[in-house]
């Protein structure tokens, strides 16, 4: 069992940054690939990236691709999403999730944070 935390959300103007956390619970944390989601208003829940259990691949959506980076301490079961040059269509409820595998396919990760608000003003 893995439980997920993300922190980090807020209001941020375009163009500037944010970096989000998930701190997870469980002594499994470094078996497991994570992913970053997110979903907006009225909208289906996207991927947005995602790394591996060890820290050497990263999968980005095309959106955003270049701006965004995801990297994991283990040693901490923290995950993190670091949002640069954002964009107002960048503004959803940031998810992340814990599963066996790299995956672009939200049904492939079996553990859910909560989510965090992220809001870009242009």
């Amino acid at each position: 069992q893995v439980q997920l935390v993300e922190s980090g959300g807020g209001l941020v103007q375009a163009g500037g940054s944010l970096r989000l956390s998930c701190a997870a619970s469980g002594r499994t944390f470094n078996s497991y690939a994570m992913g970053w989601f997110r979903q907006a208003p009225g909208k289906e829940r996207d991927f947005v990236g995602a790394i591996s259990w060890s820290g050497d691949s990263t999968y980005y959506a095309d959106s955003v691709k270049g701006r965004f980076t995801i990297s994991r301490v283990n040693a901490k079961n923290t995950v993190y999403l670091q949002m640069n040059s954002l964009k107002p269509e960048d503004t959803a409820v940031y998810y992340c999730a814990a599963g066996r595998g790299v995956s672009s396919d939200d049904v492939s990760y079996n553990y859910w944070g909560q989510g965090t608000q992220v809001t870009v003003s242009s």
